[in-house]
């Protein structure tokens, strides 16, 4: 009779050879590794779409070609068109009554469209020249590995939500655009290109009219991407942060009796971020505050002073202009006050966190003697005793965060609070109230002086 051992000897299982053992993480291949998933993404690129609207805005800045048309198309579409297309246009009382006004219209409309284009390809070639590209900008490249699950994910949704928004913001003002550049250049203006620019063109050579459209609304699509492009960007960033900020709320939490040294390292990361995020967008945010209200305001005065009637086809530009440069530098300033004020709440969270830690401390101090009953004897109960405070005592010694460093946190907090910073002011919603009653102060002075006159 055969042996239960010598059955289970000869059975195919014990045959078999031993599975191969699993490589270590420092074995295996890069591509596989989950470190480096959100570092280099080969299959699936979270910037995908970002950087299709780059190579056909003309702004992708990877390589010397691309770095030259993006340069030629910046000179072309941003300063050469508008300008031509603003010599060309021509007064015609037979097409409108109100076709002088319109051309003033049409010029005070394009100067801050240019301006804010060449404010914001600057900073991006700046960013591109300084960081390289888009990953460390967004702080994508080895900065998101240090992240919790929940902040790359909800980063993620912000990608596809941030460029959702850019094209929200761009498709519907491209069709407002191009119906009043058609009702404009054919029923309103006349466009003759000055025989300086083209000595050989007369106006029955080429459809001026048609050519001069296309030509708008490409620089028009131009300067609006790039100047929403970078309103998105800085958006996005602080959304990033938005998260972090989310994530280190999760710290604060008394059953998990998270170390002081874990939650100030955190902090210190993030508070880093916003430093650079603060030096990168402080000079396009200055200048794109006084472009855009230089702008606004001499567009009142201008449509103040002007006695013919406003009408969509003579003001259309100013409407839309005005529409998306509000909308993008808005963006950009309630992205700066909520990131400003998740900041400014770690302080309330920190303190209401060292409250909880310390009563429940002293709590578990005063109900930690033992009971004892009233048939024993005096000498157990005080050793019971002593040897639960002593206890309390070391627990209290070895806690991973003592009452010190607690104090030393909340004092940190407290001095390392702001968010967003321009050249030393923290941009929050007194700064917001404050630039909000400047800009209703110059504009009664402008409505003061046009009634006056």
């Amino acid at each position: 009779m055969v042996s239960e051992d010598e059955e289970q000897g000869s059975s195919p299982e014990s045959d078999s050879p031993p599975p191969p053992p699993s490589p270590s993480p420092s074995q295996r291949p890069l591509l596989l590794n989950p470190a480096y998933a959100q570092c280099k993404s080969v299959i699936h690129d979270e910037l995908r779409s970002f950087r299709v609207f780059l190579q056909w805005c003309a702004l992708d800045h990877s390589t010397r070609a691309g770095r030259a048309a993006s340069y030629a198309a910046f000179v072309a579409l941003a300063l050469l068109v508008p300008a031509a297309v603003s010599l060309s246009l021509r007064a015609d009382a037979a097409l409108s009554r109100d076709s002088a006004s319109a051309i003033t219209f049409n010029r005070v409309a394009q100067a801050p469209a240019t301006g804010l284009a060449v404010i914001s390809f600057a900073t991006l070639a700046a960013f591109f020249r300084r960081l390289g590209g888009l990953r460390k900008l967004l702080f994508l490249d080895g900065a998101l590995r240090d992240d919790t699950a929940f902040v790359r994910r909800g980063y993620a949704r912000e990608l596809d939500r941030a460029f959702r928004t850019l094209a929200a913001l761009l498709l519907p003002s491209l069709c407002v655009e191009a119906a009043h550049k058609a009702v404009f250049f054919f029923c309103t203006v006349r466009v003759e290109p000055p025989a300086a620019v083209f000595p050989f063109a007369t106006p029955l050579l080429l459809p001026w009219r048609a050519v001069a459209l296309v030509a708008t609304v490409a620089s028009w699509v131009y300067r609006t991407g790039v100047f929403l492009l970078v309103c998105v960007l800085f958006c996005l960033t602080c959304e990033l942060q938005i998260l972090r900020f989310e994530g280190i709320y999760g710290m604060f939490d008394v059953e998990s009796r998270p170390a002081a040294a874990e939650i100030f390292a955190e902090h210190r990361r993030i508070r880093t971020q916003l430093l650079a995020t603060s030096h990168r967008y402080r000079v396009f945010i200055i200048c794109c505050l006084v472009t855009i209200t230089v702008s606004q305001l001499g567009a009142l005065l201008v449509a103040l002073s002007s006695r013919d009637a406003k009408s969509f086809s003579n003001t259309g530009d100013l409407l839309v202009g005005s529409a998306v440069q509000l909308s993008g530098f808005f963006m950009c300033l309630l992205g700066a006050a909520r990131i400003t004020h998740r900041a400014q709440r770690m302080v309330s969270i920190a303190s209401q966190w060292h409250m909880s830690m310390e009563s429940s401390m002293h709590h578990g101090k005063s109900s930690s003697p033992a009971t004892t009953s009233a048939s024993d004897d005096v000498d157990a109960s005080s050793h019971v005793s002593g040897s639960s405070t002593t206890a309390v005592s070391q627990a209290e010694a070895g806690a991973p965060c003592s009452y010190r460093s607690r104090q030393a946190l909340v004092t940190y907090l407290r001095h390392n609070g702001g968010g967003i910073t321009l050249f030393g002011f923290t941009l929050d919603r007194g700064l917001l109230h404050t630039i909000f009653v400047f800009e209703m102060t110059l504009v009664l002075w402008i409505l003061s002086k046009v009634v006056v006159l």
